[in-house]
């Protein structure tokens, strides 16, 4: 199949113009590296010739086929080198007036039918191709990092963008083996926009004192099924470039409290340390492992307390079974036993709050998360409150860890880290599809490829019950006074029938 771009110019050749280089070469385009830096084309011409030596050596090309690409693939000297081009990628420092110089320079050089893309992650596209006589042919065409790994691509529309140049990117991406999805022009686009529940309401967690960064990343990874936790994930993506895209998102939204960054990575960016690349982020490395502190022990309890489960807990009846299998003496009365430990299942709601409510003794109080099905999971998450004695937290945790399950206990805070992280994600993502960015299809596989989330966030609301996310939020706003918690509208009116594509609009 003839590529839909015969020639593809690439300025800017650090790792994203690489990878766009090498996959629109191994798409069949003749491809020409431009950078301004003296040699750097050339450099990255031998990097990704080298690549392609690689993936024949591992047996997952052919040499014929990477002989090929190799001859495909020039350098130019000059932009004026691009003239004849069909389609020119900038992949050059995220600043708009030197993205608008270059567009403004190109367009002097390059044909009336050229396309032309840019693959910025969080200026406006439309802001870029102002001052453009032609702003039709300009789209923004956005990779991920490591872009021959990471399959897919944002095809951004601004204002003046004609549709069928949007069209023939998304097909052209499909060509490079890419899955292109269409959003509209707006801070974050899709996937650094769906992105912001994840890290930005792990760091808020930290900030309240509720747990620390090894026990969210633990919680999050084994409760909720997320491949990294949210600081394994910034200390691999490095906060000199996470902690700009979160301030940038932010004030582009004109300080939308969803979006709301944490002082934890100012001071942490400011300090260098950055992650991975610098030996120390939220974790420590020694020689690029990562040192990860040791979980706190079962505690040994001689006497096991009855246990009482409140009326009002969430999953009260698969709570109840789950004690029954731990071996626990359950308490069927209307109230407890002044021997008891009280376990509360609330959905938002802080310990303390519940422990009020009911009128519980505090003292014997702990929380569990149950949200997620118990059998789901491979940790079980309690919560204490302030006033929970230190042998009823033990009881607790040794109790529900009696069949081998990693336990892990924090203090009080309204909603659990799971509640508040994945109600947060699906609470964005609504948003997402309220202001009409893009399709609900297109978000799911957006985050899903570009994120590697579990699941894509709607099914993820889906999975877990909208109306039990909707409690979460709305106790949660409750218990904060806090904006950033008040419920999508999109997500309250879809709440009773689900968020499913079935439903999509």
């Amino acid at each position: 199949m003839k590529p839909i771009y015969k020639t593809v110019g690439i300025v800017g050749t650090g790792a994203m113009g690489r990878g766009i280089a090498q996959i629109a070469a191994q798409a069949g385009s003749v491809v020409k590296l431009m950078d301004n830096q003296a040699g750097a084309a050339e450099k990255a011409r031998e990097a990704i010739c080298a690549q392609w030596d690689k993936l024949v050596e591992k047996g997952r090309m052919e040499t014929t086929a990477a002989t090929s690409h190799k001859a495909s693939l020039l350098t130019a000297g000059t932009l004026a080198d691009l003239a004849d081009c069909d389609l020119i990628v900038e992949a050059i420092v995220e600043r708009l007036d030197v993205k608008k110089a270059l567009f403004a320079e190109l367009e002097t050089i390059v044909s009336a039918q050229t396309v032309l893309a840019t693959n910025t992650s969080s200026l406006s596209v439309t802001a870029i191709a102002a001052a453009l006589k032609h702003p039709e042919r300009f789209a923004g065409y956005h990779f991920f990092n490591p872009v021959p790994l990471m399959k897919v691509v944002e095809v951004i529309a601004g204002l003046k963008t004609d549709a069928a140049v949007c069209s023939a990117l998304a097909d052209y991406a499909r060509q490079m083996g890419h899955t292109p999805v269409q959003a509209q022009d707006t801070p974050g686009f899709i996937v650094n926009h769906a992105g912001r529940g994840y890290g930005t309401e792990a760091l808020r967690i930290v900030s309240e004192g509720v747990a620390d960064f090894a026990t969210i990343d633990r919680i999050l990874r084994d409760q909720a099924g997320f491949k990294l936790g949210p600081f394994e994930l910034m200390d691999l993506t490095a906060l000199d470039v996470s902690h700009p895209v979160m301030e940038s998102i932010y004030h582009q939204y004109y300080e939308e409290a969803r979006y709301r960054p944490s002082v934890i990575t100012a001071q942490r960016l400011a300090g260098g340390m950055l992650g991975r690349k610098t030996g120390e982020g939220f974790y420590r490395y020694a020689d690029g492992v990562m040192q990860l502190p040791a979980e706190a022990p079962v505690p040994r309890v001689a006497e096991m307390p009855p246990v009482w489960v409140s009326p009002r807990a969430s999953r009260r009846s698969e709570l109840l079974q789950l004690l029954k299998n731990l071996g626990a003496k359950i308490e069927t009365g209307q109230s407890a036993s002044p021997q008891a430990l009280m376990v509360v299942a609330p959905l938002g709601f802080d310990i303390t709050t519940v422990a009020v409510v009911e009128r519980l003794d505090p003292a014997r109080t702990v929380g569990i998360d149950m949200l997620i099905d118990d059998a789901a999971t491979r940790r079980r998450v309690l919560a204490t409150n302030p006033a929970t004695r230190t042998d009823m937290r033990d009881a607790a945790h040794a109790l529900f860890a009696r069949d081998g399950k990693a336990v892990s206990v924090i203090r009080d805070s309204g909603g659990f880290v799971t509640q508040r992280v994945v109600a947060t994600i699906v609470n964005i993502a609504s948003d997402i599809c309220q202001q009409g960015i893009c399709s609900p299809k297109d978000l799911e596989t957006a985050v899903t490829l570009g994120l590697g989330y579990p699941l894509g966030p709607l099914a993820m609301g889906d999975r877990y019950g909208p109306t039990n996310v909707l409690e979460v939020l709305f106790n949660m706003q409750t218990v904060y006074g806090d904006q950033r918690y008040r419920p999508s509208p999109w997500l309250r009116r879809r709440g009773a029938i689900g968020l499913s594509l079935m439903h999509e609009e």
